[in-house]
């Protein structure tokens, strides 16, 4: 059975859904009003070791309390979470257990980080060694005077490494990296004219080493090496791939190959060696800071049961303002130029998992899956896209994401403004103000959720990676599939090949524009 309260016959997960659409719609105020304790309840606390060894703890603080989720939601959510299978899909998730049934394999990004099996956990330490090695032998002079590195992927292959990359070398990098994936040629130009051949280093992340964007990009790279001068462009490349017989078989040396593992996904890959990139700008320390931060979450989310769970409590309120709220969109603000890409990084992990329209079972799904991702960094979005949050016709819950340390030397004017209006920004959304003037009142009781970080360095960056990951997990258990696919990027690839090759038949709108363009 496949109704509007449920998924795959489960009675359970249909009398869930049944009590959830059946709740009445609490205001923000009265939810603060009912319950003077409400902040303390619904803020959750993620920590970690200021450094290995140490003692003494940072984390990052997650305020939920500004969602519409009340007690009885929540007990409805956890209900329906159980009759999901949440427990077991979470251990499946963490013990090497099939959670990809389409694809049949398991999901093994969180052993990268040391929570898995004890044989996914060695075999991802391994990797992560040889990586090291690599590394520090690179920064020490053994592939020649390296300044610079052009890293070469396309989604997650590179997102990934674009956000820490420009997250974590703010002040200082080992080594210069620019990120290129895009075919536009422009792209690749922009990077080689920041870069000294003679001093540049490829890396090409491609987890089957054939993807066409990747590959095209990587033989014009090796050709601008031996345009200007480089004897052996070959022995100037990086391979990041889960299929090294091919990054072998195109030319690298395999001491200059770097595997990850092949249940490891692209956009859940940045702490194999896709991270290489990462680890070449901000050292080897600094990308173990970023797994440690990761792991503290992987932890919380393994041990941590119903709303008090902050990655599945967050899948919660996603869930009611998709579903029961009929929100098509989630608004990600960054307060924190460092994490000016976190948007894009966001972007594919959710909407690429989570965009799916069958159950595992492969039955039509019976409401929406993923919300439209979008958003920017704080304080530019205020002067650009605030207007529709406070006054527009959608309902859309929005995410801060600030630190509370700056990320800068000037005066503390800049840092202490810039939460200000953090803050702000939220509690304007959920107070409104009224106004005989028409034009000039604010609704209100539109919903937030605040993210605080003590600092944004490395493992604080890890650690919202490892979080978002799971809340996506947990959002897909919640409505029945499998975030772990992606065959809908697939169909306009098979088309493109078919244009390419002039095979195939298409419709009279492409075929003219084919030929405007030059390719018929």
């Amino acid at each position: 059975m496949t109704g509007s309260n449920g998924f795959d016959g489960n009675e359970a997960v249909a009398a869930a859904w049944a009590q959830l659409r059946g709740l009445a719609h609490p205001t923000l105020a009265g939810l603060f009003a009912a319950d003077s304790a409400r902040p303390a309840a619904m803020t959750r606390r993620i920590s970690w070791p200021v450094a290995p060894g140490s003692t003494a703890e940072t984390g990052m603080l997650i305020d939920f309390s500004k969602t519409h989720l009340g007690n009885e939601a929540l007990a409805a959510f956890e209900a329906l979470a159980d009759a999901a299978g949440f427990d077991a899909r979470r251990e499946a998730l963490f013990s090497g257990g099939i959670v990809n049934a389409t694809e049949g394999r398991a999901a093994t990004h969180a052993a990268l980080r040391g929570s898995g099996t004890p044989a996914q956990v060695e075999e991802a330490n391994a990797l992560l060694t040889r990586m090291g090695l690599l590394v520090e032998a690179i920064h020490d002079g053994a592939l020649g005077e390296v300044k610079h590195c052009i890293a070469i992927g396309i989604g997650g292959s590179a997102l990934g490494p674009a956000l820490a990359i420009d997250a974590l070398t703010r002040d200082l990098a080992m080594v210069d990296v620019h990120v290129v994936s895009n075919i536009d040629g422009l792209a690749l130009e922009q990077a080689f004219r920041a870069c000294d051949p003679a001093t540049t280093l490829i890396a090409v992340a491609s987890k089957t080493f054939t993807t066409i964007e990747t590959m095209t990009n990587a033989a014009s790279a090796l050709k601008w090496l031996a345009d200007n001068g480089v004897e052996d462009p070959g022995g100037r490349v990086v391979a990041l791939t889960a299929a090294p017989d091919k990054a072998v078989e195109w030319g690298v040396d395999e001491t200059r190959v770097l595997p990850f593992v092949e249940s490891v996904g692209g956009r859940y890959s940045l702490f194999s060696s896709i991270g290489f990139p990462v680890a070449l700008a901000v050292g080897m320390d600094e990308f173990r800071a970023m797994l440690a931060g990761a792991k503290a979450v992987d932890d919380h989310f393994r041990s941590t049961e119903g709303r008090a769970n902050a990655p599945l409590l967050a899948a919660f309120a996603d869930q009611y303002y998709t579903r029961i709220r009929g929100c098509q969109t989630r608004a990600v603000f960054a307060y924190d130029e460092r994490l000016a890409l976190l948007p894009d990084y966001l972007q594919q992990l959710e909407m690429e998992s989570n965009g799916k329209s069958v159950t595992v079972s492969g039955a039509p799904v019976d409401g929406p899956t993923a919300a439209v991702t979008w958003g920017g960094v704080g304080t530019d979005a205020q002067h650009a896209v605030f207007q529709l949050l406070h006054q527009g016709t959608h309902l859309i819950p929005v995410d801060f994401i600030a630190s509370i340390a700056p990320g800068d030397d000037l005066d503390p004017a800049h840092h202490r403004i810039l939460l200000m209006n953090c803050l702000a920004q939220g509690a304007a959304l959920m107070a409104g103000k009224a106004s005989d003037d028409p034009a000039r009142a604010y609704a209100g009781d539109r919903p937030s959720t605040t993210f605080l970080l003590d600092d944004c360095d490395a493992a604080a960056l890890g650690a919202l990676i490892a979080f978002h990951e799971h809340r996506t997990f947990a959002n897909a258990v919640l409505m029945g599939i499998n975030p772990f696919d992606q065959f809908g990027v697939e169909l306009g690839k098979v088309i493109a090949k078919q244009i390419d090759s002039g095979e195939g038949s298409f419709d009279p709108s492409t075929t003219a524009l084919m030929a405007a363009a030059g390719l018929a």
